[in-house]
């Protein structure tokens, strides 16, 4: 089966979106969801994510999948998962894919040590809190086996990030 999507997941300060951002500059589309977490410093309403407040969350039926991580709303509405080939998502937004989709997905684990990513979540402008991050990411990535390739990601800066990963990823849409 032709892969059709690239799913990214990893830890919070793991690297997802800078992973992201170079995969769209080698022209993937990214999926946008909808967030009712805070707009961090840098990003974009409408580029990075839909964000949104609790009383503006989509129906189900608008939506391909929803989950609630780290107390926040997120979810991915059909059309922008139908137009989209690379997406950032939670290890329960990956075991709510169709059967079909995740067969036609590869899925890409960014793993970094504890360090690493306490170091990055550290130096963001972020509402969030990096002990109740790295707490709430343990339990969420218990047991989370359902992916594809694992990319490590430690004790680097984001901007050590090998391009040639998104390189290759584009030539697997090719075959």
């Amino acid at each position: 089966m032709k892969l059709k999507r690239i799913i990214i997941t990893g830890k919070g300060g793991s690297g997802k979106d800078y992973l992201r951002k170079i995969m769209e500059g080698f022209g993937f589309v990214y999926c946008r969801s909808y967030t009712t977490r805070p707009i961090r410093e840098g990003e974009e309403n409408g580029k990075d994510y839909f964000f949104i407040e609790d009383k503006d969350i989509p129906k189900k039926k608008d939506l391909y999948e929803s989950v609630y991580f780290n107390n926040w709303f997120y979810g991915t509405p059909k059309e922008e998962f139908k137009n989209s080939n690379l997406f950032i998502m939670t290890p329960k937004g990956i075991s709510s894919l169709k059967k079909i989709d995740r067969k036609s997905s590869i899925v890409i684990y960014i793993d970094a040590d504890e360090e690493s990513r306490r170091s990055r979540l550290s130096e963001r402008k972020d509402a969030d809190d990096v002990e109740r991050r790295i707490k709430a990411d343990e339990e969420d990535f218990i047991d989370f086996k359902d992916f594809d390739v694992t990319i490590n990601n430690s004790n680097k800066n984001e901007q050590d990030f090998p391009e040639d990963i998104a390189s290759f990823m584009k030539n697997l849409f090719k075959k």
